[in-house]
């Protein structure tokens, strides 16, 4: 693929230029954004295209991730109460940018992460905050299946396998959160709008923009390197989570 092609590329993933450093600033939407990074530090100059594209298709995923939970748990405000961590907001700000503190283990939930951690979500008989259980899961998840890394160089390498099967396992979670009900025939977590309720579908399309973007990387890397990415063909309904590392 030509350079101008990784370029058309890279911005049809974003929907903006911006690259993770560790900051967020408030876009004017009130949705929070990673701040962009200075293309001509020396980071920057040891990156390929491919690169650049993780590090926007991991950068996009942690914000819609955050957007996701913050619009969890204001549909789910009990949740934000089980976890001792604060309010939704200082939840948020707690999980995504004191990663360093916390490597995404979480005594709320028992240390638990990745899908161990979706399952907590999913799981009728667990009393804790069913909304951090699900945003840990799915973005340790997601930090796994792209090497442990957030930030993304020369030297590294990722495994499309793993991203594919990562953008399953997500497609999986939302599948059983929709239908997931306690004993008592409610559901577990609120997401999509209710019958009876104004129709109201943005949990599905942040959702879908994670599984999109992660499965845009993971073929264009299976591509790049040639690599053959085996495709689930089991009904969602019933397939377990995939391995991802």
């Amino acid at each position: 693929m030509s350079f101008s092609g990784w370029r058309v590329m890279i911005l049809l993933l974003a929907g903006c230029s911006t690259t993770p450093d560790g900051g967020y600033v408030d876009s004017p939407n009130g949705r929070p954004v990673p701040v962009r990074q200075d293309r001509n530090t020396f980071h920057q100059l040891v990156k390929t295209d491919l690169d650049r594209l993780a590090d926007i298709e991991y950068s996009e995923n942690v914000s819609t991730l955050r957007l996701l939970m913050l619009k969890m748990y204001k549909r789910n405000p009990a949740e934000a109460q089980k976890s001792g961590l604060g309010t939704p907001e200082q939840i948020a700000s707690y999980v995504f940018e004191q990663v360093t503190v916390h490597h995404w283990q979480f005594d709320a939930l028992g240390g638990a992460q990745d899908t161990a951690a979706i399952k907590l979500a999913l799981n009728a008989q667990y009393s804790g905050d069913r909304v951090l259980a699900l945003v840990v899961g799915i973005q340790s998840m997601l930090f796994r299946a792209h090497g442990n890394k957030s930030a993304f160089f020369l030297t590294d390498s990722i495994e499309p396998q793993s991203l594919y099967n990562a953008a399953r396992n997500i497609e999986i979670a939302v599948w059983k959160l929709t239908n997931a009900k306690n004993t008592q025939g409610e559901l577990l977590l609120l997401t999509n709008s209710q019958p009876g309720e104004v129709q109201n579908l943005s949990f599905e399309r942040e959702f879908s923009k994670l599984i999109a973007r992660t499965d845009l990387l993971a073929l264009t890397l299976a591509e790049k390197s040639q690599r053959f990415i085996s495709r689930l063909t089991q009904s969602i309904t019933t397939a377990p989570f995939l391995p991802f590392r």
